[in-house]
């Protein structure tokens, strides 16, 4: 393993650290614990709160998102690993403004465990949680068995769409609406070409042939659809742009929100050339892009690779993705 860190153990928490010393007029945490990301001028009375949570190593997600018109709060576990129920429930009680707390989080078995039960406990001291789950991942199961698909990039949009009508006064039936109305019309799929290393475990998380790459693999490392020799970059684009195609069925005449995301450790020249043929493809078809993101919005560590999502938008979702944020990862005016 070769990493920039001091003792494996105290990579979450140095970086937590790092970070709120980096950003203290946006972030600061919950009572004593680091892995309690919130705004640091939470709660903000009379708006619906938004928070999240997830393992550490995919940053800009889960906690790059918490700041004015996304996120208020997120709670932060070690690698690859769930928060606390205990943590999420701090999160909750600190962006709780009186209007009630909106989870918004991948489809993964740990988390929706902990963050089930923190939902319960903040019911106790009545704070009304909602919660949506992001599944957007089309590799990892088929339409008829959406609900059991991973939640991936796509949480952006969400985080996004939700965090707006939030920021703008929405109810928490409408910030729950807009949340499930953008993710109903995202569909994501990445491929990987090389491993990450987990600081704890000190070896990568699995093994891939130099001339190979993994089509569909999660973010985590799991198994994608298929592992084949490595193609070009149009080859590529063409492979992830047609299976979500496919699930989302966009119409000529209709615009979209189109990401390309970097895994970790794809210079941006390899995204752009990326971007270049989806643009393309779309085109193609009488498709728009309504606006384009091409970075590193959910990486996985240093993994080498990159996943795109699409969003369809109507007016309403485009005024909400047009929306001005401003979080230590993300800025938008």
């Amino acid at each position: 393993m070769k990493k920039i860190l001091n003792q494996p153990a105290d990579f979450v928490p140095e970086m937590l650290e790092g970070l709120f010393l980096a950003h203290p007029d946006q972030l600061t945490h919950a009572g004593d614990d680091l892995h309690c990301v919130v705004r640091a001028d939470s709660p903000v009375e009379g708006k619906v709160a938004l928070a999240t949570g997830g393992g550490s190593g995919h940053l800009p997600v889960f906690l790059g998102y918490v700041g004015k018109g996304m996120l208020d709060g997120c709670a932060v576990g070690d690698v690859f690993a769930s928060p606390s129920a205990d943590q999420m429930l701090e999160v909750t009680r600190r962006i709780h403004g009186g209007k009630g707390v909106v989870y918004i989080y991948g489809n993964y078995g740990g988390d929706v465990m902990n963050f089930d039960m923190a939902a319960e406990m903040a019911s106790f001291e009545d704070i009304e949680v909602r919660t949506v789950l992001v599944k957007d991942d089309v590799a990892s199961a088929p339409p008829e068995e959406a609900g059991r698909r991973r939640g991936v990039a796509g949480m952006v949009f969400a985080f996004k769409c939700a965090g707006a009508k939030a920021d703008m006064g929405g109810s928490l039936d409408d910030v729950v609406a807009a949340a499930e109305k953008a993710l109903a019309n995202t569909r994501t799929m990445g491929v990987a070409l090389s491993p990450c290393t987990v600081p704890r475990a000190g070896k990568p998380t699995f093994t891939i042939g130099e001339d190979e790459m993994e089509i569909g693999m999660g973010i985590h490392g799991e198994p994608g659809m298929k592992r084949e020799k490595l193609q070009t970059a149009d080859e590529i684009t063409e492979r992830m742009m047609t299976a979500i195609l496919d699930d989302l069925q966009p119409a000529a005449g209709d615009k979209l929100a189109v990401m390309v995301n970097g895994l970790g450790a794809t210079p941006p020249e390899e995204l752009y050339i990326i971007y270049r043929k989806a643009h393309k493809m779309l085109a193609e078809r009488g498709i728009g892009v309504h606006r384009a993101y091409v970075g590193e919005y959910a990486t996985s560590m240093e993994m080498a690779g990159a996943s795109i999502t699409l969003m369809r938008v109507d007016d309403e979702l485009a005024a909400l993705l047009d929306h001005p944020a401003h979080t230590p990862f993300f800025v938008q005016v």
